[in-house]
């Protein structure tokens, strides 16, 4: 038996990937902890008997970490790594130490966005994993821009100062030793980092609670069926982008009908006696999405694999942060239609709906990318690398 420690930041899309890795280290009588500066985010996915080291950190979403939804580019990434990934690594830090201190686990798994995990393994000698919950990353999205790479490496030299180990080289956003990586080459293409093993798994989808109160009765037969979403963190910033989608929605009701989450209530309170379009603050997605016909989201990548993972085509619309390169492979891939998040209209929205509800070409693609990402082996891929990594067993080249 291993023992394993799960450092996460308190982002639901970060902690879900990682939670169908612990359960399967789990079912094969592995010991998993976690550190999280959110214990709820963690046990609401992995359950109410996960052990959970706490941690001190930032709330994302709360005082000054409100990012304005107007910022984009390099003016919202800037804001992500100021007041929230560099913050968080900090308050996390000493958690993680007394984690490990208490755990003694033989590798930590590190999120790509929870740089404590991966500067104070190193620090204290632990064998170290990068859990990387998007492709963004692996795609070199910063070439072009060397005042932007100095002033990153810059921020994180500086941190490795204050808590891990001044001498050390390695990057805390990609371990020497192993890199999980949620996706797979036939979406993201050639996933490449000169002198870090890469290893692609695809989504790693493990069982969750049920969502209660979901009306499957609402579901109509006769008629094609879209999910749309959001993500978990964008509330601030969908308002106009749903009344889009709803008008785009009536207008098709006579062949369509409409799930549409809602978390901020930006469309007002749910009708149930609405026949045609839903709207909700929550929905038990991976079980809806076996039953839509298309997607239409952010782009986020966690929604982009969940929906493939099932063979959906899907229309995006990112917004920021890894969400463009995210859509580019969806398009590229000729899964889906991209649209303008800020600037698209019902007419246009709804032409991209028919494309990818009506062009068997989308859907194809779609299904090809299913049958690559089953292949990949998900949480339970992840797991064996992780085993091997404690183990200390080193890789061959072609692994």
């Amino acid at each position: 038996m291993s023992r394993f420690l799960f450092v996460a930041p308190p982002l639901a899309g970060h902690i879900n990937p990682a939670v169908g890795v612990a359960a399967e280290l789990t079912a094969r009588g592995h010991a998993v902890a976690w550190v999280c500066a959110a214990p709820a985010l963690v046990r609401r996915p992995a359950g109410v008997d996960a052990v959970v080291y706490p941690c001190a950190g930032p709330v994302p979403g709360t005082g000054d970490r409100v990012r304005p939804p107007e910022l984009r580019g390099p003016e919202a990434m800037r804001f992500l790594w100021e007041r929230f990934l560099v913050p968080l690594a900090d308050a996390m830090a000493p958690g993680v130490v007394a984690a490990v201190g208490d755990f003694r686990p033989d590798a930590v798994v590190a999120d790509q966005q929870a740089f404590a995990g991966a500067l104070v393994a190193e620090r204290l000698g632990v064998p170290w994993a990068t859990s990387a919950t998007t492709s963004a990353e692996f795609t070199d999205p910063l070439a072009g821009m060397p005042k932007v790479v100095l002033w990153l490496d810059g921020m994180l030299r500086e941190l490795r100062n204050r808590i891990g180990d001044p001498a050390g080289t390695a990057d805390p956003r990609f371990s020497p030793h192993l890199v999980l990586a949620f996706t797979i080459e036939e979406l993201a293409g050639p996933v490449v980092r000169e002198g870090v093993r890469i290893s692609c798994v695809g989504p790693s989808i493990a069982h969750r609670a049920a969502v209660s109160g979901f009306p499957w009765e609402w579901l109509d037969p006769g008629r094609q069926r879209v999910l749309v979403t959001l993500g978990t963190v964008n509330a601030d910033a969908g308002a106009r982008f749903l009344d889009v989608c709803l008008a785009a929605a009536r207008e098709r009701a006579h062949r369509l009908q409409t799930v549409i989450v809602d978390p901020g209530r930006a469309l007002g309170a749910e009708d149930p006696r609405d026949r045609d379009v839903l709207v909700l603050s929550s929905v038990p997605q991976l079980a809806l999405l076996e039953r839509v016909d298309a997607v239409v989201c952010h782009a986020g990548h966690n929604t982009v694999c969940e929906a493939l993972w099932h063979g959906v085509p899907l229309v995006v619309a990112p917004i920021r942060d890894d969400q463009p390169v995210v859509a580019g492979q969806v398009t590229g891939a000729g899964a889906g239609v991209r649209i303008r998040f800020g600037r698209v209209t019902a007419r246009r929205l709804g032409a991209a709906l028919d494309v990818v509800l009506r062009d068997p070409g989308p859907r194809a693609a779609a299904g090809r990318i299913r049958t690559a990402l089953r292949a990949a082996g998900g949480g339970g891929a992840a797991a064996t690398h992780l085993e091997r990594l404690a183990d200390g067993v080193v890789p061959k080249e072609d692994e």
